[in-house]
């Protein structure tokens, strides 16, 4: 099973559209996961027409008509692996401890809000991914998102995707 992990699009307002090289990806994918920081609705419909499956939350830049649609946490079982979307997870002091309390049954938890990629397992066993933001780099070098497989309740192959020149280890540049 083929995911995208996306998180903060944060479109139309840091950007008109998703990159094309995103919505390959979308179009590839068996799931599409979404961490929150939609902004607008319509990439929300434009999502729904394209995916295969969404697994989608609302995040703190989204108003009234995105959260009457996404929940603020949102759990699936993907071929055996427990998974949680969630787009605030606080500090990143404490990160593992805490997201280990609150997500005890989870294997891997997607999260966003920083636009700063992440990937760490926790003492428990929690994997903790943020796909960064494919339209809103801040302060990192290049826009990312995340990609991976799921097979027989294991995560496997997940790499950040550059959207530019590659960032570093274990991140691949866009194609």
């Amino acid at each position: 099973m083929r995911l995208l992990v996306l998180a903060d699009t944060h479109v139309p307002t840091r950007a008109r559209d998703l990159p094309e090289q995103v919505w390959q990806d979308v179009d590839r994918a068996d799931v599409v996961v979404h961490a929150g920081d939609w902004v607008d609705v319509s990439l929300l419909a434009a999502m729904h027409a394209r995916c295969r499956r969404l697994i989608g939350v609302w995040g703190n830049n989204d108003g009234p008509e995105l959260r009457s649609r996404l929940p603020e946490v949102a759990y699936a079982e993907l071929d055996g692996l427990r998974l949680a979307v969630v787009h605030e997870t606080g500090a990143s002091a404490g990160r593992e401890r805490r997201c280990s309390a609150r997500f005890p049954a989870v294997d891997v938890l997607v999260f966003g809000h920083s636009h700063i990629p992440w990937d760490t397992t926790t003492a428990s066993g929690l994997r903790l991914l943020n796909p960064g933001s494919p339209t809103d780099r801040r302060r990192q070098p290049v826009a990312t998102y995340l990609t991976a497989d799921v097979q027989r309740g294991e995560l496997r192959n997940a790499t950040v995707v550059a959207l530019g020149p590659a960032a570093g280890p274990g991140v691949r540049a866009g194609r």
